[in-house]
Order: C-alpha cells, then structure tokens, then sequence
C-alpha cells in the first residue's frame, strides 16, 4: 500500500491549497506502465471518496495538458530568454561552496538534475535568480514561485482548458521530497480565482507570504 496526496485550490479563505491524501495499492516497478497505474490507483481512490475530476500534473500523466504541464516541460523567460523551468531551478541553488550555476539553465531538465545531485558543495543553504536571493523557508516557496511565474503567459489557455477538482504528482512522496509541481498548480488555480497572480508572480514576499511555514 502506498499513500499520496491530491491538492485542491481553495477559492476563499485564506489558505491556497487544500491537501488530501489517499491510500492505494501500489504497483512497484520503474516502468512507464507501473507509475501509470500507480496513478490510476491514486486517482480511484480520490474518486470513492468524491473527487471525480482529477488531473495528474507529471510526464507520467495520460491527458497531454499533464505533460504540458510538468516541470519538465515548461519554459521560464530569463533575461529575454526561455530556459527548461526544472534547468532554472536546479540552476538557481546556492550551496555552502559554490553555486549559483546560471550554466546549468541549458541542461536539460534531467541533466541538470544529475550535474546538482554529483556536485560535493555542501549543504543547501539557499537560492539565487537574476540577481536576487532568496531563502530556504517557506520549504516549497522559491520552487513553487517558479512555477507560478512559468505559467503566468499561459493564464487564458489554462483558465479555458484546465479546471479539476483536484491535481497529482504521482512522483512526489510527502515523506521524501518538499517540491510538488501538483501543489504549485493547485496554489496558482486558487491565486488566479483571487484575482492574486500578477502580484504574487512578480512579488516573491507578497507570495511566500500565503504559503504556511513549512
């Protein structure tokens, strides 16, 4: 068994996101198939309980804006600029001894992944982009930032095509991992609703802000 969560927008209120989590059987196993049914499980699972409209936000999604969606796919303008989002990030970090590596942005997503995971700098201790710092808590804040200002150019096709009542990323274990492309988007759909993008996507304190302290 395994137990993941779902993340919905919350459309009043003062929090972005409301969080559920499920438990399902888990099909082990690397393969493309194996992870898809993890997320036919998850998503069953959300539905007994009355989330009927789920998106999973990953390259393992079956629905193509999923994929379109993933950090992987997604393109962030730096500088005049469109770099891999999942490039930037990993780009961005700054360790005891080195970093930030902007040369990283031309990676691809998984090779930028691999350069940062051999690096023996140290521990995080930070994040740096077009100049400014910015600090590791909120855990999830800086990458979920990015995020948002990624898909800020997309608002007209995402508020046109995509409304569920819930997101996943079948990849992401609370229990491991901070950063959930699922989570971000569930926060960018709740952050549109409340007429907040613009601020929050150009505003890193305005946004962090809304985030609980994590």
């Amino acid at each position: 068994m395994a137990r993941r969560p779902v993340f919905m927008p919350k459309f009043e209120g003062g929090h972005l996101v409301e969080e559920q989590s499920f438990d399902f059987v888990w099909s082990s196993g690397f393969a493309e198939s194996q992870k898809r049914k993890n997320v036919a499980a998850l998503h069953d699972a959300a539905r007994q309980r009355g989330l009927r409209h789920v998106l999973e936000i990953s390259s393992k999604s079956d629905e193509e804006v999923g994929r379109r969606l993933s950090a992987f796919s997604l393109k962030i303008e730096v500088e005049g600029v469109e770099y891999p989002l999942e490039s930037v990030y990993q780009g961005s970090k700054v360790f005891e001894s080195c970093g930030p590596s902007s040369q990283i942005y031309e990676f691809t997503p998984r090779e930028a992944k691999r350069f940062v995971r051999e690096l023996n700098c140290g521990r995080l201790i930070g994040f740096e982009f077009e100049g400014q710092r910015y600090p590791l808590s909120p855990k999830n804040a800086f990458y979920d930032w990015l995020y948002i200002r990624a898909l800020v150019k997309h608002a007209d096709w995402i508020g046109k095509y995509v409304s569920y009542d819930g997101y996943t990323d079948i990849e992401f274990n609370p229990e491991k991992q901070v950063n959930c492309q699922a989570r971000a988007f569930a926060e960018y759909k709740s952050l549109a609703a409340k007429a907040q993008l613009d601020q929050a996507a150009h505003d890193f304190r305005y946004f962090s802000s809304l985030l609980p302290p994590i």
